[in-house]
Formats: structure tokens, sequence, C-alpha cells
């Protein structure tokens, strides 16, 4: 016996309504790994670039001239508190509460941008003290490093705004509850991304 589909207008059977939404969720994420994956080699070739160049200072400072390191640990420990809280929304989405899961997203949001607005100060006061990108090879991939992980921060809160306007608007549907599990794992992604650039760039760049 064939199962066929059902006429254009008709209902769908419950059976086809399951299928399609299995379908529609296991093709978004399976998408937005691939999309994960490919982020990983472009921070991967950044990684490698500041491997290579991060000790070619051309007479001038080296990071550990220029480092903060009790600034950037306060920046980490923002994004990682930024995670934590993302973990929390997550939770009470599982449950189904919008008000909650809408309170969790705006503090992620708050982390976030405190996040980027250090990081924006660290920039400005790296180019007022004159170490800017053109200064040298340790300073251009120090900034292209830093800097993609930042713009990538930006995206995430730009998106993470949108979806709250969604899932004010419509409710924690099934489409909602998707594209919120693929920003978790896009934010989950750039805390371990920056746990890597505090590692080897900030930390090995401080030491003489």
């Amino acid at each position: 016996m064939h199962e066929t589909t059902p006429p254009p207008g008709a209902t769908a059977p419950v059976f086809y309504q399951q299928e399609e939404h299995a379908h529609g969720d296991g093709g978004t994420l399976f998408g937005f790994w691939l999309y994960l994956m490919s982020d990983c080699l472009i921070f991967a070739a950044l990684f490698a670039t500041f491997g290579v160049l991060g000790r070619n200072y051309a007479a001038g400072p080296s990071g550990a001239d220029l480092f903060d390191l009790r600034l950037v640990a306060v920046n980490t420990g923002l994004l990682l508190l930024s995670s934590i809280t993302y973990g929390f929304a997550m939770l009470e989405m599982d449950k189904e509460r919008v008000r909650p899961t809408l309170a969790w997203l705006a503090v992620t949001g708050l982390f976030g941008a405190a996040f980027i607005g250090i990081e924006l100060y660290e920039f400005s006061h790296l180019i007022h003290e004159g170490a800017t990108p053109q200064r040298s090879a340790f300073l251009s991939s120090f900034f292209a490093l830093v800097g993609t992980h930042g713009l990538h921060v930006t995206f995430g809160i730009v998106w993470l705004v949108t979806l709250m306007i969604q899932v004010r608007q419509r409710g924690l549907i099934a489409a909602n509850q998707r594209r919120l599990m693929c920003l978790s794992m896009f934010w989950h992604f750039l805390d371990v991304v920056w746990i890597g650039v505090f590692t080897f760039v900030y930390l090995m760049g401080s030491m003489r």
C-alpha cells in the first residue's frame, strides 16, 4: 500500500506534518553545522596567520607592551557569562515560557554589547598609541583575528535582537525555536573561538 500526497487545499495528515517538521529541523541544523565548519576554517586560517606573523614586530611594540590583561579578562568574563545566560534562555524556551526567554535573551545581548564596547575601546586605545594595523605584521594579524571575531559577535547581537522581535510577535513557534537553536550554536562557537584568542593571542602574546 502506497502513501499518496494529499491533494492541494486538503489538510495534511498528522504523519505528513510530523515528517515535514522533522525534515525541516534536520535540514536547517545540518546546514548550519556546515556553516559553522566553514567559519572554523576562516578562524583556523587567521590563527595560523597570527602564529606565523605574531612575533614580527618591525621594531615596534609587542603584545607585552600593549595588552591590558585585566581588561581582556573582564571582557572574557562578559562573553562567557553571555553564554550561560543564553543557556538559561534555552531552558525557558523548552518550557515554552516566552517572557523569561526574552528576558534572558536581553541579558545575553547586553553582555554581548558590553563585550563589543570594551573591544572597541581597546582598538581605539591601541590606535591612539600608534599601534595601527599598518605598524607591523604582528598588529596586522592581531587586528584581523580579533576584529573578525568582533564582527561575528556584532552579527550575533543583530540576529539576537531580530529573534527577540520575532518571538515577541509570534511566540515560541517551531520555526522560532529552530532559529534560537541555530543562534545558540553560533554563540557558543564564538565563545570557544574567544577562549583560543584569549589564550593564544593575549596570554602567550604578553610573554616576552
